[in-house]
């Protein structure tokens, strides 16, 4: 089959987001604001907080409250945030708030966490229950979302005549990430997307088809234009140091890292494209270090980058 470039995708959206990671924002709250007011002026689809609680990330849902007071038109998500060790009625509760009061604006995205006992000693969980804490946990929100009246009885949840307000026009799409064989059994069995990190676009057509047919035995289906990735960029220096490091420690079998993490818009447009190829549609990027300027930033994105979008 010939090569496809974003633009000459007509059937699906092709959307291109924002995110700055877990390493948190340096910056006072105009600053952010500052940050948040570009996106939209520049024409940003969405931006993503992801969470660490022993780091400087935000929690998402505060961060996403104050960008949804801000905008009109960008949408938010979670990249992801940590389901397991919450009360899966009150996160119920944030989600059908927050997208009520956005207009529907916010994209939820959920997850295990890190793989850290700092993190698991945070939320009050053991590694080993995270997983079926999580899986119980989601079904339970969607329950709540979905029905007047829920009464539940789990392993580690229960409820009586709970009913969860506010009602929302159509029930909220969640995401999933993770690229493990059970992760992507659980996106097939639970998720109405999947955004992936640290993936290459060879793996992603692969990993795609394991989570189509999982969502097939599940008696369920994905929406072709609701498969997306995370892209950790560089727009200047070849990425290096510790990060790199880190990486090649969870990623020893990839030689070649630009099929990782692009530098410079060419390489980034490039890379969105192979991905497009195989079947993805939502993108976001995250620097791989600080920026300098971030209005600088993402002006030279929006005008080299954004143009992929349909």
């Amino acid at each position: 089959m010939p090569a496809r470039s974003a633009s000459t995708f007509g059937a699906v959206k092709i959307r291109i987001g924002y995110g700055l990671g877990t390493q948190g924002m340096p910056w006072t709250g105009q600053d952010y604001g500052a940050f948040v007011d570009d996106l939209e002026r520049l024409g940003f689809d969405s931006l993503w907080f992801s969470e660490r609680i022993n780091g400087d990330a935000p929690d998402p849902v505060s961060a996403m409250a104050f960008a949804a007071g801000r905008t009109t038109t960008l949408k938010f998500g979670m990249s992801v945030m940590v389901l397991p060790g919450r009360n899966p009625v009150l996160v119920a509760k944030e989600m059908a708030s927050l997208a009520m009061l956005s207009g529907n604006r916010i994209l939820p995205a959920f997850g295990l966490g890190a793989a850290d006992p700092r993190e698991h000693a945070g939320f009050g969980v053991v590694r080993e229950e995270r997983a079926p804490m999580f899986n119980e946990a989601l079904e339970l929100m969607r329950r709540l979302w979905n029905e007047t009246q829920v009464t539940h009885e789990g392993r580690f949840y229960s409820c009586a005549n709970i009913s969860v307000g506010p009602r929302l026009n159509k029930p909220l799409d969640v995401w999933l990430g993770g690229i493990a064989p059970s992760e992507l059994k659980r996106v097939g069995r639970l998720a109405d997307g999947w955004l992936p990190s640290f993936i290459t676009a060879t793996e992603a057509a692969e990993k795609k088809r394991a989570v189509e047919q999982a969502a097939e035995d599940a008696g369920r289906k994905i929406d072709e234009d609701h498969y997306g990735v995370l892209i950790v960029y560089s727009s200047g220096q070849p990425l290096q140091g510790t990060f790199i490091e880190r990486i090649k420690t969870r990623r020893p079998d990839i030689t070649d890292m630009s099929e990782l993490f692009p530098v410079g818009v060419t390489e980034i447009r490039s890379l969105i494209n192979r991905f497009v190829d195989v079947g993805y549609t939502k993108f976001v990027l995250l620097p791989a270090s600080p920026v300098p300027n971030m209005t600088a930033e993402l002006e030279l994105l929006a005008s080299d980058v954004l143009s992929l979008e349909n």
